[in-house]
């Protein structure tokens, strides 16, 4: 008997909350209900077979036979992942899901493309992102995105080099946020959080963060750049400005939506995974998938014939083997998938 048939077809996923540098977590402590707020556990990797960077299994995500999903995936892609998936991403997931609390305003930072994680890092991917806020602390929480004016590689040189922090993050458009607000993070773009800010992260699966501005995060600037020099490091910022039409093409607004699936992200985040918000009763297509039940409870059932009470505060993943899988009850949820293979091949 295979280790997939010893399970059902969805698993209900525990909290799993790698150290971090920066504080938070209460929010996180709060929507599973477990009264377990570490102080710096602001991250909670969701079905992970990705690891922290530099580390060998810090990050994972273990299954209820003691096995890493990450082991699992590599076993058994098929049941996993389905065809289509394999063909194009082998045997990797394609996608990171995180809760992220953040408990303090998180550095300047920007993250690696495809191309440049390849050319310098060894990795297929790079990590373009994107934010669901579920909640916020405060009721001026604000993030930052993208540079306002284009900026030349001395300037952004020289804030680096004197962390010049009052220059980095006000050189960023300031975008207030609330329940409801998705925003699509593009890799190369320089970002921020600011405090309070509760939210689902899509990522592609990677732990690459070049940190603009390290001094009073970070322990020094070697781990900032990712053991890279900062001229190297520094070439993978997008210097060009994004203005208000841009920002307005990555942004959605999706509180006032009730539909049975409201879709989450903009156009330009299809290529790196999708996301929906589900209300009370959905049909779900064959994927390999992650659901997060933000409200109420319901149940979900299978093609397989396996059944599964949810709750609020559950995190499940989902196999493409589980085929198709129906949602019901009074509840709401975020289903996270990889991007479409189909569509990329």
């Amino acid at each position: 008997m295979t280790h997939s048939r010893q399970f059902p077809q969805a698993i209900v996923l525990p909290a799993n909350q790698p150290r971090q540098f920066y504080r938070g977590g209460a929010s996180i402590a709060e929507l599973r209900d477990n009264g377990e707020h570490r102080e710096f556990g602001p991250e909670d990797w969701i079905a992970s077979t990705t690891t922290r960077f530099g580390h060998a299994e810090t990050g994972l995500t273990p299954l209820p036979d003691g096995r890493w999903l990450r082991d699992a995936v590599r076993a058994e892609p098929m049941h996993w992942l389905g065809p289509e998936h394999v063909a194009f991403f082998g045997d990797s997931t394609a996608l990171l899901v995180k809760l992220i609390d953040a408990g303090q305003r998180l550095p300047v930072h920007c993250h690696p493309s495809d191309v440049f994680a390849r050319r310098h890092l060894g990795s297929r991917f790079g990590k373009t992102e994107a934010w669901i806020v579920l909640g916020s602390s405060r009721a001026d929480a604000k993030a930052y995105l993208g540079f306002r004016d284009d900026v030349t590689r001395d300037v952004v040189d020289r804030w680096v080099a004197t962390q010049d922090s009052s220059a980095l993050l006000g050189s960023l458009n300031e975008i207030p946020v609330k329940p409801g607000d998705t925003v699509h993070v593009p890799a190369g773009v320089p970002h921020a959080l600011g405090p309070g800010i509760f939210m689902i992260e899509l990522q592609q699966p990677t732990d690459l963060s070049i940190t603009l501005e390290w001094d009073g995060f970070l322990a020094d600037a070697e781990s900032a750049f990712l053991g890279m020099d900062q001229k190297t490091a520094l070439e993978a910022v997008q210097r060009r400005s994004i203005d208000e039409s841009v920002l307005t093409s990555l942004i959605k607004r999706t509180a006032s939506r009730c539909d049975g699936r409201v879709p989450l992200l903009s156009e330009g985040a299809a290529p790196f995974f999708r996301a929906d918000r589900l209300h009370d009763v959905a049909d779900l297509e064959p994927s390999f998938g992650v659901l997060v039940v933000t409200d109420g409870f319901g149940r979900l059932s299978s093609d397989r014939g396996d059944e599964l009470a949810l709750k609020r505060g559950m995190t499940v993943v989902v196999p493409h083997a589980a085929g198709a899988v129906h949602l019901e009850g009074e509840l709401v949820a975020v289903h996270c998938r990889p991007p479409l293979a189909a569509a990329l091949a």
